[in-house]
């Protein structure tokens, strides 16, 4: 296992070359992926009528895809502003659990390193952060690394889509079908377990249910937790029966 180093300011300008050089060999493939999704979130936004500037605040302050995503499709549709914060956070709720299952790899170190940490943990990151952790030649220098590179990577991203987003006709290259295209290809790469697909089909017949019979953006929240809940309890159940 590799020296740790010490994430602190007296680090010597000479001893970043190493841990960011791997970090950032490990990042690429993050950063490769969140360009396509990015430039999408950025035509979209774009199109939704959110000027640029709040694009880059949105991805800078939130760094979310999905949640962004669900953002920019709530604000088109009209949601109101408390709905989309309270759905973001449900979304979002899956952080608590990766920031507790990284936290054992970062114990000791100062708060505004674990803030700057936490602030860059998504799916992606913390799936390659953990595998190398898990192989014990990682450390939160190089963790860290990958973090923020991925993070300018879907900044700019965002960004550079937002600008391209309004010379590009609403609907033109499939652009309105985007998130709805994500979504599906996100659900599918979950429906691996037999407690996974029950979960889907619960939250689009809640949803779809919800949405005819109830007024207001609501199916959205209630399919969510329902289904959620649904999952939650039969895996339990699966569990406590092996």
């Amino acid at each position: 296992m590799k020296a740790i180093p010490n994430p602190g300011p007296d680090q010597p300008a000479t001893a970043l070359n190493p841990w960011f050089k791997e970090g950032a060999i490990a990042s690429w493939p993050i950063c490769f992926g969140y360009i396509p999704i990015g430039l999408a979130m950025g035509v979209l936004a774009s199109q939704a009528e959110i000027p640029v500037w709040a694009v880059a605040m949105m991805s800078i302050l939130v760094f979310a895809g999905s949640a962004q995503f669900i953002c920019v499709a709530m604000l088109a549709a009209g949601a109101s502003i408390w709905a989309i914060i309270f759905t973001t956070f449900v979304v979002n709720l899956r952080h608590f659990l990766m920031s507790s299952a990284v936290a054992v790899h970062l114990s000791g170190l100062k708060r505004r390193f674990l803030s700057l940490f936490a602030y860059g943990i998504t799916d992606e990151t913390f799936a390659v952060n953990m595998t190398h952790f898990k192989k014990g030649n990682w450390d939160p220098l190089r963790a860290i690394t990958v973090n923020q590179l991925s993070n300018m990577a879907w900044v700019l991203s965002t960004v550079f889509g937002a600008l391209l987003g309004q010379f590009i006709p609403t609907g033109a290259f499939g652009t309105d079908y985007a998130l709805t295209a994500m979504f599906l290809a996100l659900l599918l790469f979950q429906l691996h377990d037999i407690v996974y697909v029950l979960t889907g089909v619960t939250a689009l017949v809640i949803g779809v249910a919800w949405y005819l019979l109830i007024p207001g953006h609501s199916y959205i929240l209630g399919a969510s937790i329902s289904a959620a809940s649904l999952g939650y309890f039969c895996k339990r159940y699966r569990e406590q029966r092996r």
